[in-house]
């Protein structure tokens, strides 16, 4: 009889999905992007209230979006107005939108030559800890970094990806934030490949003063085959989170 109830309880364990739906967006406007994103999270949390409502057991997908924003200045839920140093008439000037968005940390600069990926998935097909997904994100970019030559690490008290941590050249090459509900992650990474930083000056980056930013291609001292980063940072995605990628053609 206890076997029987055993067999009852497990039926309603969640299958673990790690296969993760690979896109990339080529260059996208940001509130574009940024609804995409919200409509693949919706799906995966709407089959999530549906699997503890009915008592089901269906997959949660999970994607990873690889896309290239117009000049864009975005501001964190928790972020400062005042570390946008730019009025309306000056963004316009120099081509760039600003949008209040609801990922965590402060405010940060997207546009060509960065990539940024989007991983929406569902941390409980992985683990349930946002701590951990952070540090991974990290270790991805980390790991990415090294196969250049480049020595990123993490600053106490600073999600992203820094060089020279702890001295007075510290700089910023890689931004994080993200937002999690249900366990379903949104936003992500950014990572200052072939990147003009001339548009971080007109922001506090991140809302801490006194830190530069940098990127991969001032780091190196020549252009960055992007695509071939993109490789590195999947191979790396692939292997901490045990997880595997198929590629999408089209929009879901």
């Amino acid at each position: 009889m206890a076997g029987f109830f055993i067999v009852i309880l497990q039926s309603h364990i969640k299958e673990m999905n790690k296969k993760i739906q690979l896109q990339d967006l080529g260059n996208k406007d940001y509130k574009d992007t940024w609804d995409y994103q919200e409509a693949l999270f919706k799906q995966i949390v709407d089959i999530k209230i549906q699997n503890r409502r009915e008592e089901s057991n269906l997959e949660t997908p999970n994607y990873f979006l690889f896309v290239e924003h117009p000049h864009v200045y975005t501001l964190g839920k928790s972020g400062d107005m005042s570390n946008l140093l730019l009025s309306e008439k000056q963004l316009e000037a120099k081509g760039a939108t600003f949008y209040k968005i609801n990922r965590g940390g402060d405010i940060t600069y997207h546009g060509p030559g960065q990539i940024v990926g989007y991983p929406i998935i569902d941390l409980e097909n992985f683990f349930t800890d946002i701590h951990k997904y952070l540090r991974f994100l990290e270790e991805v970019i980390i790991l990415t970094l090294a196969e250049y030559n480049i020595i990123g690490k993490r600053s106490e008290g600073e999600t992203g990806v820094w060089l020279d941590v702890g001295t007075p050249f510290a700089r910023k090459i890689c931004a994080m934030g993200v937002r999690a509900s249900r366990w379903v992650t949104m936003h992500g990474f950014a990572l200052n490949v072939n990147a003009n930083l001339g548009y971080f000056d007109n922001i506090i980056p991140c809302g801490i003063k006194g830190k530069a930013v940098t990127s991969m291609h001032v780091e190196m001292g020549k252009d960055v085959n992007e695509e071939e980063v993109k490789e590195k940072i999947l191979k790396h995605f692939t292997i901490l989170f045990e997880c595997s990628l198929y590629k999408l053609t089209t929009a879901i």
